[in-house]
């Protein structure tokens, strides 16, 4: 079975879920957070396209969490990435996170998160979808209700007509 066989749903699904992720923060640009909202997003620091720090890269090789709250600034969302600065220590940062380094996505003040599972596009590519098996269809039982008990060597489906009322 070729990757072009298989519907990605993982993916389709992720994209989805990182579109909200996206539509929330482009409202957080334009508008502030409202009410007692704020973000709790943990990303990938090694993810192609992540800016940070080396320092912080130091201290966060493999993920972090950043909290948008109160003290952020020059939030920035365009369709595949954010950059925002932030202060850790009293010392500002500037971050850029494309949307696909993303692992978790949390607002506490209503109780909402996303979890992301962690695809890299060039696996993707590279990989095939996972197998997908291939289950024998039934066919429409034209069987008389005495033939409905008789085994079929064929194959392991049982049709539901011969269950029914007739």
């Amino acid at each position: 079975m070729s990757k072009s066989d298989v519907i990605r749903y993982d993916l389709i699904v992720q994209n989805a879920m990182l579109g909200v992720v996206q539509h929330v923060l482009t409202q957080a640009q334009k508008d502030g957070l409202p009410a007692d909202h704020h973000f709790y997003i943990t990303y990938a620091t090694t993810f192609d396209g992540v800016e940070m720090p080396s320092h912080l890269l130091e201290k966060y090789p493999d993920e972090i969490t950043i909290v948008l709250q109160h003290e952020f600034e020059d939030l920035s969302v365009r369709s595949d990435e954010f950059e925002v600065t932030l202060w850790f220590n009293n010392i500002p940062a500037h971050l850029k996170v494309p949307f696909k380094a993303i692992r978790a996505f949390f607002d506490p003040s209503v109780k909402f998160g996303l979890q992301f599972n962690a695809i890299d596009a060039e696996k993707i590519e590279s990989e095939p979808a996972a197998e997908v098996k291939k289950l024998p269809v039934a066919k429409k039982d034209t069987k008389t209700k005495g033939d409905a008990e008789k085994p079929d060597n064929k194959t392991n489906i049982i049709s539901l007509d011969s269950f029914r009322k007739k």
